[in-house]
């Protein structure tokens, strides 16, 4: 247990300094303490070394977490701006997640009809300005995540949900976003909001959450002390 505990003081440390921090400092600092804890655990469940080796994979673990981490920058708050300003009335939710992404999530009403991957009109113009503010800020990643109600088997909703992912993608990649931006899934109707036990709730499970990220930019390398660019080493003494 000695060996982990030090994992875990040293993820703590990395988290508990986050409540007076910016978001964009959040966000490393969560990856920070999420990567401090993961190498932690490796170093210490690697073989000898103790608590060394956990220490050193604590900060190796922590090093990686902190490129890893999303950050909530001005321009990621500029997008959840306009998604508020377009989706004003729509019923679409737009907030910020815990771990600092931008998540969108279109109910079924102006989305997709019950069975169908369908993009309905009422859902083009969110898509639009979307996508336009994905053009604006190339720098993120979109994972698309489609669902359904529980009408019907999973044979049916499991391939139906990630159509609509597919769909949703598809739109938005012919809007000019690049398709490597994008990662789709589709639960079915093993996640839902509410429980399906009315017409009302089943529209709310039916639904597409889109989800977009700006990942920390990892951290450049420190020069060696005395070097500058150009100032390269001396060659190794000739022998003869």
């Amino acid at each position: 247990m000695k060996k982990f505990s030090i994992a875990a003081i040293a993820g703590v440390l990395a988290l508990s300094g986050c409540a007076d921090m910016s978001p964009t400092q959040r966000g490393t600092a969560t990856g920070a303490g999420i990567g401090a804890g993961l190498g932690g655990i490796i170093g210490a469940a690697t073989g000898g070394g103790g608590g060394g080796r956990a220490l050193g994979g604590a900060a190796i673990g922590g090093a990686i977490g902190a490129v890893a981490g999303n950050i909530w920058s001005n321009r990621m708050e500029n997008q959840k701006r306009a998604m508020e300003e377009a989706t004003q009335g729509t019923g679409v939710q737009v907030s910020q997640t815990a771990d600092n992404r931008l998540k969108l999530e279109i109910p079924s009403d102006i989305s997709f009809d019950t069975g169908r991957a369908d993009i309905k009109p009422e859902m083009r113009p969110v898509l639009d300005r979307f996508a336009a503010t994905l053009v604006e800020n190339p720098a993120t990643t979109v994972t698309i995540v489609g669902h359904t109600d529980n009408t019907g088997s999973d044979a049916i909703n499991d391939p139906l949900s990630l159509q609509r992912a597919s769909r949703t993608r598809d739109y938005l990649s012919s809007r000019g976003v690049a398709a490597n931006r994008f990662s789709i899934q589709g639960r079915g109707s093993h996640e839902p909001l509410v429980a399906n036990t009315s017409d009302a709730n089943r529209a709310r499970n039916r639904r597409v959450e889109i989800f977009v990220a700006e990942q920390q930019a990892a951290a450049p390398q420190q020069a060696p002390a005395g070097y500058a660019p150009g100032n390269y080493p001396p060659p190794p003494p000739q022998r003869y």
